[in-house]
């Protein structure tokens, strides 16, 4: 799934977001408003972590998701 599609749908994604990062608020959440750079640079605040491990855990939150209709990547 591209990113654009996560940002396209952020309401359906925010559950998902926040089952993985639970630290970040839905107020945070809505800030963010699905821009990946926003949520990849407060995941690394929230985290303690750095730019490169908070992207490659945005790398695979986003493999894991599925389109809003179900099928995986597009199968």
């Amino acid at each position: 799934m591209n990113w654009d599609q996560i940002e396209g749908n952020w309401t359906e994604f925010k559950g998902n977001v926040k089952q993985q990062w639970g630290k970040l608020t839905d107020d945070q959440l809505d800030v963010i408003a699905g821009k990946r750079e926003h949520l990849a640079g407060k995941i690394q605040v929230m985290y303690g972590i750095g730019k490169d491990e908070a992207e490659h855990q945005l790398a695979d939150w986003q493999k894991k998701q599925k389109n809003i209709d179900g099928f995986e990547n597009g199968h």
